[in-house]
């Protein structure tokens, strides 16, 4: 069963003098519990595709359908909780509140959703827990390595039990070496909650541990 599935997705960027194509009749699946790694070279579309899958843009034509529901037809409210309940985003500035801890910073989407406090302290033990850090959870991110503050952010996008995972340039700032321990709990992730994972990457070697390696060109997405 497809978690997204997309059909001829176009998007075009009006400038007024000029329109420019970002992306050309992309057609993609991803299907749940599948873990996907997208490369291209730079001006390729890699992250207007991934804000359209995130929910934080649309397509200017086609369609684009997740978990069985299409896109196009919801409200701003309703992007907005898909955003947080059903997506979990990983970037590669980790995006950390400096004067937070580790468990408010993996809190905050659940701060978000409403959720009680004592379920969220829970939750968010919980998540870090499941990254390796539930020996840092009153750290703030200052006082972690490159590599802690990435699996922080990934315990922020765990938080909420999402379907879908996005996942952009994740390992970009790392060093191989924790590049591969946050991959590794990513995959961990795919392999024992089904979750899917859409990753964008220029590593070879992040691209690897995928179940298919897609290469987004200007012409639109190939295996």
């Amino acid at each position: 069963m497809s978690l997204l599935a997309m059909r001829d997705v176009r998007k075009v960027y009006d400038t007024g003098a000029v329109q420019v194509e970002a992306l050309r009749g992309i057609d993609l699946e991803v299907a749940a519990g599948e873990y996907v790694a997208i490369m291209g070279p730079s001006g390729s579309g890699k992250s207007t595709l991934m804000h359209i899958i995130g929910c934080l843009d649309v397509p200017t034509a086609g369609s684009y359908a997740l978990d069985g529901t299409d896109v196009s037809q919801m409200s701003e409210r309703e992007l907005a909780h898909v955003r947080n309940a059903r997506i979990g985003f990983v970037f590669q500035q980790f995006n950390l509140l400096p004067s937070q801890s580790a468990l408010r910073n993996v809190e905050l989407p659940l701060v978000y959703a409403g959720v009680g406090r004592a379920e969220r302290r829970e939750r968010a033990r919980a998540a870090l827990d499941r990254v390796g850090l539930g020996d840092r959870v009153e750290h703030r991110p200052g006082e972690l390595s490159g590599g802690q503050q990435q699996r922080v952010s990934v315990a922020r996008a765990l938080v909420t039990d999402p379907a879908l995972i996005l996942a952009d340039e994740p390992t970009g700032n790392l060093d191989p070496t924790t590049a591969l321990k946050v991959m590794d709990v990513l995959v961990d992730q795919v392999r024992r909650h089904r979750t899917s994972v859409v990753l964008v990457t220029h590593s070879e070697a992040a691209a690897a541990r995928a179940d298919r390696v897609l290469h987004l060109t200007a012409d639109g997405i190939r295996a």
